[in-house]
């Protein structure tokens, strides 16, 4: 299968664009990105062509992988969509419900598979945990961290303007979700969402299972306190959600076959454009109700 890359930042040059060069059932066309000159440099590292014009990109390629700010990948998977291109994306879809809605809608009129890269879900541990977990009934509650220092420092996550402006909540918040979903069940209502410090947040989550959670967000966590756990207690006891020893390369890497295996199949993947969306929904419940918190 044919595909191509659109983004040129720090994740497309380090995730993406060696993920789709090493995949042995892909064929890597091309690169298209917002600065031509990024475009030609990732293209040349890679030796594919360098694209000046996506649609044109669109055109060369059975499939697109999106490697951009969530703010631009809805409207450019829409239109590759429209194209008939099958979609591998990035967490968030989108920043607003409504554009998360119209890529899933644009990718069911198109009959076009979707794959979207919640990290978390495609590495080896914790892919094998979720699904024991998701067997297992009785769950009473659980909690989630997922704490970043990204801002304490230098580097691209400082200087990214959409993780600025949104913080925790839609950058880590949805490996949160992308685990808590599958193992208790949607998210019937955000019971609770109250601000800490800096951009810090807490979510009180009612499962459609009958379980409840609590989820702490942050990119501002002093590095010594920074990490990812998720504890599960029940009537089969307390079980915590193994580290993944694997990067984003390999976890992409099945990702890419995931998308491969939905083409082939007909049958949409669990992390699908559909689960993105819902994943936008819920966060952008919780950010309706920290609007409302005054403290």
């Amino acid at each position: 299968m044919r595909i191509g890359l659109l983004g040129t930042g720090p994740w497309a040059r380090a995730a993406y664009a060696p993920a789709l060069a090493g995949h042995g059932s892909l064929d890597f066309v091309g690169v298209w990105g917002r600065r031509p000159e990024a475009a030609a440099a990732l293209a040349g590292e890679f030796g594919v062509r360098a694209y000046d014009d996506v649609d044109a990109l669109f055109d060369a390629v059975d499939a697109v992988a999106v490697a951009l700010p969530p703010v631009v990948q809805a409207d450019l998977a829409v239109r590759a969509a429209a194209a008939g291109r099958h979609l591998l994306l990035d967490k968030p879809l989108a920043l607003d419900a409504a554009e998360g809605r119209a890529v899933v809608e644009a990718a069911e009129r198109a009959r076009v598979a979707s794959v979207v890269f919640f990290t978390t879900r495609f590495q080896r541990e914790p892919e094998a945990w979720i699904g024991e977990q998701a067997a297992v009934t009785g769950w009473f509650t659980a909690r989630a961290h997922w704490l970043g220092s990204l801002f304490a420092g230098a580097g691209p996550a400082v200087d990214s303007p959409w993780r600025r402006e949104k913080g925790a909540l839609w950058d880590v918040g949805p490996h949160a979700l992308s685990v808590l979903l599958p193992v208790l069940g949607d998210v019937r209502r955000v019971a609770a969402a109250v601000h800490g410090s800096a951009d810090t947040v807490h979510l009180v989550l009612d499962h459609t299972g009958g379980a409840s959670s609590t989820v702490t967000l942050s990119l501002t966590a002093p590095p010594a306190a920074a990490g990812a756990d998720v504890e599960l207690r029940g009537e089969a006891g307390v079980t915590l959600l193994p580290r993944g020893t694997e990067g984003a390369v390999p976890a992409l890497t099945r990702a890419a076959d995931a998308l491969l295996t939905a083409v082939r199949t007909g049958r949409p993947h669990p992390c699908d454009a559909a689960f993105a969306l819902r994943v936008t929904e819920i966060l952008a419940e919780a950010e309706t109700l920290l609007g409302k918190d005054v403290g």
